[in-house]
């Protein structure tokens, strides 16, 4: 049952929010709840972005822009 809630979780937050956003919205609501410092904040969604960005760059070159 777990993998089936993952399955579909993963589905439709791909589809409705980006993971670039997901992982600033959870960095945010860490950070508002305390838990995370703003430093922390800052290279958590940094660190996330900027790998995330690599990897679209390196889909990209190999199999060329998206249609």
């Amino acid at each position: 049952m777990t993998e089936q809630f993952k399955a579909f979780a993963d589905k439709y937050t791909e589809k409705f929010i980006s993971r670039k956003f997901l992982a600033w919205l959870t960095a945010s609501g860490l950070c508002a709840y305390g838990t995370v410092t703003s430093d922390n904040w800052t290279a958590i969604t940094l660190a996330y972005i900027g790998t995330q960005a690599l990897v679209d760059m390196a889909v990209q070159w190999k199999h060329g822009p998206r249609q």
